[in-house]
Parts: structure tokens; sequence; C-alpha cells
């Protein structure tokens, strides 16, 4: 079976490289990747119609390899991969689609942490989506780490890891349930103790995803 990935940034490549070689090691893994795409909606804080076209032309690309599914790997353009979605003729998946769903099922105060302010929308938004799917009242709130990611991107890791947590135990504090928004925020997870609350990050649930979708 054969999986395309389609990313915004190299961040979370060796992650997911790792947790595909895990969990469906038996499945092939393509990566489209285009940095450009990240560089662009943070710097308008939104999908354009650009994007969404370069996302259908990557899914059209995506397609020639004949995919069992495609996968989008950046929360800032899942809106765009919405659309660009409608033209698969596979199975498809947003990585952070699991997590929202666990999310909703943990509780009714969800707290969205991100560190770039272009995730903070289409996350806390799909969390609404997937409580409406499931029939569900929740109160989503969302905490943006302005910047953290460019000082993640500098290599200051301890700094990103520091302002992180601090926001996370503030969302801790005040929901059911914490999402971290972005799969390179899992770095800070074993930098975590004595958490009160369920802190949820995207990647390994949504590798276990893709395997539940392939039948494996």
């Amino acid at each position: 079976m054969r999986v395309v990935m389609i990313h915004t940034s190299p961040v979370s490549l060796n992650e997911l490289k790792a947790l595909c070689k895990e969990i469906i090691p038996d499945v092939e893994v393509y990566n489209i990747i285009d940095d450009s795409l990240l560089d662009q909606v943070k710097k308008v804080g939104h999908i354009t119609p650009d994007i969404i076209g370069r996302m259908c032309a990557y899914v059209q690309t995506a397609k020639t390899l004949n995919p069992d599914l495609i996968f989008n790997q950046c929360s800032s353009v899942g809106e765009a991969f919405d659309i660009a979605r409608k033209q698969a003729n596979c199975k498809t998946l947003k990585i952070d689609e699991a997590m929202a769903e666990k999310a909703v099922s943990l509780g009714s105060r969800i707290g969205v942490v991100a560190t770039v302010a272009s995730t903070v929308a289409p996350s806390a938004n799909l969390v609404r989506t997937k409580a409406r799917e499931a029939g569900k009242d929740v109160t989503v709130t969302e905490y943006l780490v302005d910047g953290a990611m460019d000082i993640l991107m500098q290599g200051n890791v301890e700094k990103h890891n520091e302002l992180v947590i601090g926001e996370i135990r503030k969302a801790e504090a005040e929901n059911d349930v914490v999402v971290l928004a972005q799969g390179s925020m899992t770095a800070i997870l074993p930098l975590l103790t004595e958490t009160t609350k369920p802190v949820l990050t995207s990647p390994r649930l949504a590798i276990e995803r893709v395997k539940q979708e392939l039948g494996l």
C-alpha cells in the first residue's frame, strides 16, 4: 500500500517517517514538501486562492503515484486541503483530524495551543466541526504562543519550549483537555511532568488513524 504526504515544512518530516516505520512499516510513504506555502499563509494570516490552487496541484501530483491515502501534514493549510481533497480518488486525512476527534471525546472545554497565528483558527474550527459531527456542545479557547515557531526555526529550542509550556499550563488550568495544534510541538511532551489534564498532539494519533483507514 502507498501513502503520499503533503508538507509545508520539513519540521515534522523525520518524526512522521519514524512513526510510519513503527506503525505502518509495510506501507510505501512518499513526501511532497513546499515550504513556501507556510511562509505565505503566515504572512497573510489565512489561506488564499493561490495556496488553494497549489494544494490542488499537489493532490493531483499525489494522485499520479496511485496512493491509497493522501495525507496533509500542515494545520495552517488544512482548509485548503479540505477543498483539494475533493479531487482525490482515494482516502484522505489531515494530520489533526484524529486528535480533534479525541479531544471532543474527552471533554467539553477544549484549549487549542498554537505557535503560529495562521494555525489557530483552522485548528479551533476543526475541533468545532468534529464536535458538531459528534452532536456535542463544546467551548473552544484559543491560545497563541506568538513568535515561538520562529524561535524554534532559529534553533533556540529551550526558549521555544519555555514559552509553549507556560501557555499549556494556562490552558490546562482553564480546560478539560489541551490540544497542541502543530506536530512540531510534540518535542515538549517529555518536559510536561505532572499534567492534570490530557494534552494531545497529532502525529502519533494521525499515523494510527492512517493504519485504521488502510485496514491494516
